[in-house]
């Protein structure tokens, strides 16, 4: 292979150094220094994911308007409601000694690659020429103080758990979702239900979640992009074909997106040789290996949020009753540039708990997030800078306990074959509530304090020889109830099978992880199965033969699976909410309140309570199967045709990757915007989670996936889609694409001569003469 070779001068960079991109993508980066590694990441970063980083700079610090116009003006100002603004030095040393360093190094590398396009034009990301705007430069202040990017428990579930129980039966809120531990809904003191406005969440959302450029199109994903989770596993040698450990992960986020959110680089200097997936805009690796030790995250669903619901002073809305006083709230104004208009004075509200995010002035009520996020050492993923860098599993757990957000289960290897799990993450103590409701903010309830990581649960060397988390509840049988974490967990199916897959094998290797990584296996869809085989439905149902010929494989060639999902989540669990409603609310009102307990684009609603109600009363659980499938084949009929034999799952289950921007660029080709939609299996409830919404398009799943061979490093695979670039002229923009889709990976290499075998580029970083 030829391989193109440039040079650049770094200014800061103490040496020279070396970024060798292989055929896959990935940048091995080489340098004389920690930091100078740092600073040459920053720098590949933006050479590859320019108009993404600074794009997430500038929706995270509240600036977006100035580039995108006025529309964007409400959620800037919710972006900069939820910006860290405590102390800078505190929240340095709250990661790492060094962390500071390290991230200015790496903003020193983004801002010289700025400089250079504003040096050579022909360097700048296309976005920027079109739509007439430059790149900014960064502080380093602002890879910390932005927050908005992260993953977050559980506000949102208190707030449907209270509409919930204000609009329905409190019986309805166990149709909603299980608690675990399961424990009775309580009521907080003094909280009063119907101060609580539909959209008291509006200004949380809008600073957290990405905004949207144009009208969305039929193909386009739908509904929310969640359930947001991840998978991860370590084998002991005992359970693989080498004898050496095994590490597997991989990390369920939205899956439509072009540049994707994971970006695999490779740092190596004197004292650190770490290899993995990060988010391209933060310095490190949060996901892989170091030579020494590998590690992999999944979300550990730690309620790190609280909504605050106040009093207000009628005579001045800014004022709420703070343990029988009226406290004013804390008022911040700010100007946001606009784009083609004036300037706008925003004002922002903080009470002692938190932002404000919704004030009532008619009912005097005003409302406020507290969240474990807005502390002091928070920003997401910035903890791993610690633990990346650890060389054994004390180091390691060590530096756990200053990991804060997101709250994660990180999985360990090492290669003298010690496994473990260990979990991390801010959790607050709260002395006399559980976590599960909105709570009046009159001083009663205020958190103490938060646990240290050795109180939160984990595990070294199992006798089973492996460890696996799949955001289930996997709290062990013994943990102290009065230590809350949450009572909100995933379902538990993906979990259910991983085991069921581990447990069974001796020899795994790096190939045979990554196939399971991608197992469409339902086991809701297994148990669901084998109850129709049981049930009296009617011989002849039409498309019950199909079913319960099926091996509950959600397989993107598969007819049966095509009519299960259909079936499933259009007509069975609403027919099954409906009934379960019925005697609580009556059978005229059973039909909305329906979509009050599980609105039909929620598909977080839970599997568990579907299987059973599936399991109740023969009779009539077998009237509605041959109602609703019925309807179902009919669904199906009108989606795919009335041709049977062409029917398949892929037809339907479609994932694409798409610019956010694709209705702003008119003059970039199609092709270059968006890939082809292409046949996916699975479902959110399968290990290969493809997660989706009413039009049945991939919304959320797992991009970037890491299979570590503990001690055996290249023989690594790993896969990042839809490609590593995020460049639209680049022939890595879209490249992993289709292999993804397929459930491919390719090999992680890790020493010099592998990789030199496989380079594409070579670029070398000077320092300034």
């Amino acid at each position: 292979m030829e391989v193109e070779r440039t040079s650049h001068t770094l200014p800061g960079l103490t040496a020279p150094a070396e970024i060798v991109v292989d055929r896959w993508g990935v940048p091995h980066i080489y340098a004389a220094t920690t930091y100078d590694a740092f600073r040459a990441q920053g720098f590949n970063a933006a050479r590859d994911r320019l108009w993404q980083i600074d794009f997430w700079r500038r929706r995270g610090l509240g600036r977006l308007a100035e580039v995108f116009g006025a529309e964007h003006v409400e959620r800037d100002r919710a972006a900069r409601l939820f910006l860290y603004r405590g102390d800078m030095r505190r929240e340095w040393l709250a990661y790492g000694s060094d962390t500071k360093r390290a991230t200015t190094a790496f903003v020193e590398g983004v801002n010289a690659f700025v400089e250079l396009t504003r040096e050579d034009p022909s360097l700048l990301p296309h976005e920027f020429r079109e739509l007439g705007y430059e790149p900014a430069l960064w502080e380093p202040e602002d890879v910390a103080r932005i927050r908005s990017h992260g993953l977050f428990y559980n506000v949102r579930e208190e707030v449907a758990r209270a509409r919930t129980l204000r609009d329905l039966p409190g019986d309805a809120e166990e149709l909603r979702r299980r608690r675990e531990p399961w424990r009775p809904v309580e009521v907080p003191e003094g909280l009063d239900l119907d101060a609580i406005p539909d959209d008291v969440l509006r200004v949380y959302d809008l600073a957290t979640t990405p905004p949207a450029f144009g009208p969305p199109a039929p193909e386009d994903p739908q509904g929310d992009v969640l359930p947001e989770g991840s998978n991860n596993w370590v084998l002991a040698g005992t359970r693989t074909r080498s004898g050496r450990p095994l590490l597997a992960n991989d990390p369920h986020r939205a899956a439509a997106a072009l540049p994707g959110l994971r970006y695999i680089a490779h740092l190596s200097a004197p004292g650190l040789d770490v290899i993995g997936g990060g988010e391209p805009a933060l310095p490190g690796i949060s996901i892989g290996h170091n030579g020494r030790i590998a590690f992999g995250l999944t979300i550990f669903a730690i309620d790190q949020e609280d909504l605050y619901v106040y009093e207000t002073d009628p005579d001045d809305p800014v004022s709420y009753r703070y343990e029988g006083r009226w406290e004013p709230m804390r008022r911040v104004t700010e100007t946001i540039a606009v784009r083609g208009g004036e300037q706008v004075e925003v004002e922002l509200l903080f009470t002692r708990h938190g932002p404000v995010v919704c004030q009532d002035p008619e009912k005097n009520a005003a409302f406020a997030v507290r969240a474990a996020w807005l502390e002091a050492g928070m920003a997401p993923y910035l903890g791993s800078m610690d633990y990346m860098r650890a060389r054994n599993w004390d180091e390691f757990s060590a530096a756990m306990n200053r990991w804060g957000a997101p709250p994660e289960n990180q999985v360990y290897a090492d290669p003298s074959g010690r496994i473990a799990w260990q979990t991390g993450g801010l959790t607050p103590i709260r002395p006399n509530w559980d976590g599960t409701l909105p709570v009046p903010g009159d001083g009663r309830f205020e958190w103490a304090g938060f646990y240290d990581t050795d109180q939160l649960p984990g595990a070294v060397d199992p006798a089973e020889g492996f460890l696996a988390t799949a955001n289930e509840m996997n709290l062990p049988a013994d943990y102290p109830p009065e230590r809350h974490i949450t009572y909100d967990w995933y379902a538990p199916y993906r979990k259910h099978r991983i085991d069921e897959a581990l447990s069974q094998t001796t020899d795994a290797t790096p190939e045979s992880m990554v196939e399971l990584q991608s197992d469409f296996l339902s086991v809701p869809a297994r148990r669901i199965v084998a109850r129709l085989r049981e049930l009296p439905v009617p011989v002849g149902a039409d498309g019950l033969d199909l079913l319960t010929g099926w091996d509950a494989v959600l397989s993107p060639e598969s007819a049966a699976a095509a009519l299960f999902e259909v079936w499933y989540r259009r007509h069975l669990r609403p027919a099954l909410l409906v009934r379960a409603l019925e005697p609580l609310v009556g059978a005229e009102r059973a039909g909305e309140a329906a979509t009050r307990v599980s609105p039909a684009e929620d598909l977080l609603a839970d599997a568990r309570v579907d299987l059973e109600l599936f399991e109740a009363d023969d009779a009539d659980t077998a009237e509605i199967v041959a109602k609703t499938l019925r309807a179902a084949v009919a669904d199906l009929e009108r989606l795919l045709g009335p041709d049977r034999d062409a029917w398949q799952w892929g037809r339907l289950h479609t994932a694409r990757a798409q610019h956010p921007l694709k209705a702003l660029l008119g003059t970039v080709s199609a092709d270059r915007l968006a890939t082809e939609a292409l046949p996916r299996g699975g479902s959110g409830d399968t290990v290969g989670n493809t997660a989706y919404g009413p039009n049945f398009a991939q919304s959320a799943g797992a991009t970037f996936r890491i299979v570590v061979d503990v001690g055996e490093w290249d023989s690594s695979l790993a896969m990042n889609a839809p490609g590593q670039s995020g460049r639209l002229d680049d022939p890595h923009l879209t490249d992993l694409f289709e292999p993804w889709s397929r459930g491919e990976a390719f090999p992680l290499l890790y020493t010099r001569d592998r990789i030199d075998a496989e380079a594409e580029t070579v670029i070398a970083l000077n320092p300034p003469a």
